[in-house]
């Protein structure tokens, strides 16, 4: 593999870093704003990498496109672009491990709302695929987008050294798959999910919320060469945030609504299923949150003020209203 930069050539601070106070206001202002700019970005990629289709076909392509450019906060694909940048990665090639990264993610949303899964009539603030389309194809467009994600990381466009390309293909198929996200999954829908305890809540959400988010970190560090401590200081800050991502989005669901979320709210206490908010109350839940992301900020120590936009990513990952 293609070594990165030493930390001794790398940049001092990314541009996104500069006069930002972690924790502060402007902290916040600033990672929301870059946080906007990379989404647009993102939304930009997945446009040209999905071509509207003419024929028969072209339904399926336009269920596609309907999943994965009608907005998000892009954050998987923002934690690979700013991990990447920790090592001067060209930001082309962190874009577009990231657009893989939200095609992978926005197939798993479509067959989330399934019928068949959890049933839900609306995703982003508007009908879900199953909804706007058909069942048939909403399940053909969440796999259109599982395999597109991996054409993408495949193309030397990506990154020029093979080794790097089948690392990024290696690590995206394993937290996608029965030991990650779809593992995961699983476990959330069976009849045991309710009689989960702390530990199993907690490891199902790593493998079905946090998989994706450490691979996204995980993926900067791939592109730009990072050495294995590099690397295992952002998989623990990724394994804190997916964790800290995951109950505040329980808190969400306890206390917000469906207008404010865009998709409906209350689905697991309806489903009688175990959760943050459940095994440790709201205000528990809440300090739980609290203390993972000074822990993922605390994973941040090795590279400086470099990660300063990761930090400020943590705090708003609890911080969010939807």
């Amino acid at each position: 593999m293609t070594a990165g930069p030493s930390a001794a050539n790398r940049s001092t601070l990314n541009k996104a870093d500069k006069g930002a106070t972690i924790g502060g206001t402007a902290a916040r202002e600033d990672v929301t704003a870059r946080m906007r700019a990379v989404a647009e970005q993102i939304t930009d990629q997945l446009d040209r990498l999905l071509p509207p289709a003419e024929g028969p076909r072209g339904r399926v392509v336009e269920a596609m496109r309907y999943a994965s450019l009608n907005g998000g906060k892009r954050l998987r694909p923002f934690l690979t672009v700013t991990s990447a940048g920790l090592f001067d990665v060209p930001e082309a090639r962190g874009l577009r491990a990231g657009a893989a990264l939200e095609m992978v993610h926005c197939y798993s949303l479509v067959h989330d709302d399934l019928p068949a899964m959890d049933d839900s009539d609306l995703r982003r603030g508007t009908p879900t695929v199953h909804k706007r389309y058909d069942d048939a194809t909403a399940i053909l467009a969440g796999d259109g987008l599982l395999t597109e994600a991996f054409a993408v990381l495949g193309d030397p466009a990506t990154h020029p050294d093979a080794r790097v390309r089948a690392e990024l293909t290696l690590g995206l198929a394993r937290a996608a798959g029965a030991a990650g996200m779809v593992g995961g999954q699983m476990v959330d829908i069976s009849p045991e999910r309710v009689h989960l305890g702390l530990d199993g809540v907690t490891d199902l959400q790593a493998m079905k919320t946090g998989a994706l988010i450490r691979f996204a970190c995980r993926a900067g560090a791939i592109l730009g060469g990072a050495s294995e401590a590099e690397r295992a200081a952002l998989d623990a800050y990724a394994d804190d945030l997916g964790l800290a991502f995951q109950i505040a989005d329980d808190l969400l669901d306890a206390e917000s609504d469906a207008e404010a979320l865009g998709k409906p709210a209350g689905q697991d206490a309806e489903a009688d299923k175990a959760t943050f908010v459940e095994l440790l109350g709201i205000e528990g839940a809440r300090g739980r949150a609290r203390e993972l992301v000074e822990s993922a900020i605390a994973r941040l120590e090795p590279f400086g003020e470099r990660a300063d936009t990761l930090r400020a990513t943590a705090r708003f990952v609890v911080e969010r209203e939807s």
